[in-house]
């Protein structure tokens, strides 16, 4: 079974319109693949889906078309500060892009001098507390988004490789923040996403989350759900050989699956 519920089109900030990305997901062999766009954000309008309407009308003229060659699933890419859709979707991914301080957005998935910059003017340099609102967040992100899947759960470690001094994700004040959020979220029986999205891009070796969290997840009876998160239609699986090893290393038994309209944990 060869799933991919987390992509990006032209809809919103990928590099492909939906229909070739259908196709690529038929040569590679899948036999479903979810459209996840980005739910419109009014602050910042750079990448995410401003046509619902054109979404969701080619979405059903495709299923229309591929019906029996391959399940097409509607889903959105929610973000924590998202107003929530008013349309009926598959799914829904629960994310964290931004953290707001004051009345200003700021992205945690920009880049490093983004994130300098917001921890001097708002958290005086402490670059620690402006990942504790990080996690803050992400451990509400579930009841906030009522998603279906817990989206790169520690995206503020994004540059953890190729910016290496700018946060330590072994100091003690990280870690418990991760914990606390994991702590929340395990009760909502939602999969939490293993994501090679940064592998693919050159950022990371190593999917979202990070390896510690996944052992935690395993250990408190949570599961995953195997994405790439990709915005070019090549990268449908990029990764995804090394990232099952990783889930099965970390103790899961299986991972989830879209089949019969909901969520199932498939044994390996």
């Amino acid at each position: 079974m060869l799933q991919n519920l987390h992509t990006h089109s032209r809809f919103c900030d990928g590099a492909d319109e939906l229909e070739d990305i259908v196709l690529e997901a038929i040569n590679q062999g899948f036999d479903t693949i979810g459209f996840s766009s980005h739910s419109f954000t009014p602050f910042d309008e750079s990448y995410c889906m401003t046509d619902a309407a054109g979404y969701f009308d080619k979405i059903e003229e495709l299923r229309a078309d591929y019906r029996g060659r391959i399940t097409i699933l509607c889903g959105l890419e929610q973000d924590y500060f998202s107003a929530s859709p008013s349309f009926d979707l598959d799914y829904v991914i629960g994310s964290v892009h931004y953290i707001k301080c004051k009345r200003e957005y700021i992205p945690i998935d920009e880049s490093s001098d983004i994130l300098i910059d917001a921890a001097n003017r708002y958290f005086k340099g402490d670059i620690y507390s402006l990942c504790e609102e990080y996690y803050k967040l992400v451990g509400k992100v579930a009841d906030k988004t009522n998603c279906d899947i817990i989206g790169h759960f520690d995206l503020i470690s994004k540059f953890c490789e190729t910016a290496p001094d700018l946060i330590d994700f072994n100091n003690e004040r990280i870690i418990k923040a991760e914990e606390e959020a994991i702590e929340s979220l395990i009760p909502y029986g939602v999969p939490f996403e293993v994501n090679t999205g940064a592998i693919a891009r050159g950022l990371r070796t190593s999917p979202y989350p990070s390896q510690r969290c996944l052992e935690k997840i395993a250990r408190m009876g949570g599961s995953v759900i195997l994405t790439s998160d990709c915005h070019s239609k090549e990268k449908l699986s990029f990764g995804f050989d090394e990232a099952r090893d990783l889930i099965i290393w970390c103790g899961f038994r299986g991972e989830c699956f879209y089949r019969d309209g909901g969520f199932q944990v498939c044994a390996y």
